[in-house]
């Protein structure tokens, strides 16, 4: 019991020191309210960094979690799991997708793309296979994602780098068919639908398209980091399906559990029935509890009727923010789709996020220059109201400094 009172009193604790965390620690929420350990309000704009779809302390999750707990947390994948199987047919008939890997995170959804493609490339007799990856890109910090990133900030000190990638600007055609003309060894398109850690980034859906019809015309996968921008928060299921396309593979984590840990690579197409028993695995993905979760989550989303509500609420921010910092000299953008939402400023502003705690609200920046909004699905057209009309303030006092 000492080192617990010894970390609520504050003090060095034993975590790695691999986060600047922010002085304040939270006790509990209820809905998009969350409270710190002196039970102060906040509004969270943030959810977790897109993971708590459904706000805090659903009743429905709750008790599905609860329940789930009661009978079983674990057994193994050697053995069939009933939560997995109902999962994974759920995320095909909402997909388009044929078949899906269970992982505990977007990296781990994301290493299993990157393997799929290699598996293809060398079924093809392709002797180096490697994946086209876009600018600005994040697709996680375990080897092989981390070199398809495309942040040196976040890749500085862990060279070597794994090989196979490809670089070009995101929304380029013109250089993803130029690498085409010169490099046989490509057997992927991996591609965000909106860049989250690199600022919010999305383009003409004539992008996707014309990657979708690349692939298609060098039988190659389209890969789509669904990450960040899947499970509703675009206001569709998918980014995939704001776009226009269907790719041979789309990865899911962060919002599909709700705040319990699990990722998802879900495979269609030319990438349908590749891997086979001992190609890949994970001892704790798809497990009983982290799919009853999912599959409460997607069930909620439906019966509440979410997607429409971040698509609503989220084109209201928008609207709102527009309106509050039309002609405020600093603020070069507003942008986003649904509940995925960057205003760029003109120059870096993470010490925004310090001054909106201080305010009571979760707010975030990335790519130094954006300021990030994510708030969970169940967010509402008041909560959307309160968080324009206090941010807004912040945001102008900060570029008349």
């Amino acid at each position: 019991m000492a080192a617990v009172f010894v970390f609520w009193g504050c003090l060095m604790s034993h975590v790695m020191n691999t986060y600047a965390r922010l002085p304040v620690t939270f006790s509990h929420g209820q809905g998009s309210r969350i409270f710190d350990c002196e039970g102060r309000e906040y509004l969270d704009a943030l959810s977790g960094i897109a993971v708590s779809t459904l706000g805090h302390a659903h009743p429905k999750l709750v008790a599905a979690i609860a329940a789930q707990a009661g009978r079983m947390l674990h057994t193994s994948n050697l053995y069939r799991i009933r939560e997995q199987e109902l999962l994974a047919d759920k995320l095909c008939e909402l997909s388009g997708m044929q078949e899906v890997f269970f992982g505990n995170s977007g990296a781990e959804a994301n290493e299993a793309a990157i393997k799929l493609a290699r598996f293809y490339g060398h079924k093809k007799g392709v002797e180096l296979p490697t994946v086209i990856v876009m600018e600005k890109a994040f697709h996680g910090r375990t080897m092989a994602t981390l070199s398809a990133t495309g942040n040196r900030k976040a890749q500085a000190g862990f060279e070597p780098l794994v090989s196979g990638f490809v670089r070009v600007p995101y929304g380029d055609l013109d250089a993803i068919k130029a690498v085409a003309e010169h490099n046989k060894n490509i057997v992927a398109v991996m591609l965000e639908i909106i860049q989250g850690e690199g600022g919010i980034h999305l383009v003409d859906s004539s992008f996707y398209r014309g990657v979708r019809e690349i692939c298609d015309s060098h039988e190659w996968l389209m890969i789509c980091d669904e990450v960040q921008c899947g499970m509703g928060r675009t206001g569709k299921w998918f980014g995939f399906q704001q776009a226009g396309v269907v790719p041979d593979v789309a990865t899911l984590a962060k919002g599909l559990g709700s705040g319990v840990p699990i990722g998802a690579c879900m495979a269609g197409g030319r990438a349908t029935g590749l891997f086979g028993p001992g190609n890949h695995g994970s001892t704790f993905g798809g497990n009983p509890l982290v799919s009853t979760a999912a599959l409460t989550t997607i069930q909620v989303i439906e019966e509440e009727g979410l997607l429409d509500n971040a698509a609503r609420v989220g084109a209201l921010i928008r609207q709102l923010f527009g309106e509050a910092l039309a002609g405020v000299k600093g603020v070069v953008e507003i942008r986003g789709h649904g509940l995925m939402i960057g205003i760029e400023l003109d120059r870096p502003c993470g010490e925004l996020v310090g001054k909106g705690l201080a305010a009571g609200l979760l707010i975030n920046v990335t790519a130094d220059t954006v300021v990030r909004f994510l708030p969970p699905l169940i967010f509402s057209e008041s909560d959307a109201r309160e968080l324009v009309e206090r941010v807004a303030p912040l945001i102008k006092e900060f570029l008349a400094a």
